[in-house]
């Protein structure tokens, strides 16, 4: 009887009791689980089949938030109507920009042209800082499990390292360095790995058809195995110019929770 109840001491101490934090993304959920398991409880916001462009929280969430002491911020585009009236709602809250450093690529077409583009989780090495940036800020505002956060954030780093080495063996045997996809939201994979995207659509629209004729066109030259088509988004254009090209439509969402599975079965599909 002593025991158990040095145990249930010992479970509702400082030390075991979790903070609430929240994210935009369910990505960001699995940088948390590999980084403070069993240490905070996750709202995920945005959640699977959802757009972080134009997500309104639910009033759940918003009473989550409400009760949540950090929020990791990624920098998709919700979070610029939504942050201050999170904030506003809670004043307490800290909001965590997780993108702090990493340096953003300008979106090259479309209605967006020259905004930074979103998709930051979609690189190794990006993965990296923002694991940093959330470690950094779950050390601060929970000091007393420090060495926690920081053994599991080196395991993940590490990880990350081993898996962008293997990654880029597979990919350097790729003779045609150019995919063929209809949301640009693979450009900083591309980047790491020396690959360049071709984008169908534009600013989230369905081309036109005198567009997708050239498309179709620009297609033929690259010779692609595959188009890459978003769950999140309507493949009907994906489909004519890959009938058009006799060629298959691979669907992969950018938001999987497995973001490091998610990565390296992109780069297995590329590899076909």
């Amino acid at each position: 009887m002593k025991k158990i109840l040095i145990l249930i001491l010992l479970l509702i101490s400082p030390n075991f009791a979790k903070i609430n934090v929240a994210v935009s993304i369910v990505p960001q959920e699995y940088i948390l689980e590999q980084i403070a398991p069993n240490l905070v409880n996750t709202t995920v916001i945005v959640k699977p089949g959802s757009s972080p462009h134009t997500y309104e929280p639910k009033p759940s969430q918003m009473a989550a938030v409400s009760k949540a002491k950090l929020y990791f911020a990624i920098g998709v585009e919700f979070e610029n109507v939504w942050l201050p009236k999170f904030k506003a709602q809670n004043s307490t809250l800290e909001i965590v920009q997780t993108d702090k450093n990493i340096t953003k690529m300008p979106i090259t077409q479309g209605e967006e042209a020259g905004e930074p583009d979103p998709h930051i989780w979609l690189s190794t090495d990006n993965l990296k800082i923002i694991a940093l940036n959330t470690a950094n800020a779950l050390i601060k505002a929970d000091a007393k499990n420090k060495n926690i956060y920081l053994q599991n954030l080196q395991k993940f780093l590490s990880k990350l390292e081993s898996e962008k080495k293997e990654i880029a063996s597979k990919l350097s045997k790729l003779k045609n360095r150019k995919f063929l996809i209809f949301h640009p939201s693979w450009g900083y994979f591309a980047k790491e790995f020396n690959l360049e995207q071709i984008a169908i659509e534009a600013g989230g629209k369905e081309p036109s058809p005198k567009e997708l004729i050239k498309i179709i066109k620009k297609a033929k030259k690259i010779k692609p195995k595959a188009i890459f088509a978003q769950p999140e988004f309507s493949d009907k254009s994906a489909k004519i110019i890959a009938k058009e090209l006799g060629i298959k439509v691979v669907k992969i969402s950018p938001l999987k929770k497995d973001i490091l599975k998610n990565i390296k079965h992109f780069a297995d599909e590329l590899s076909q």
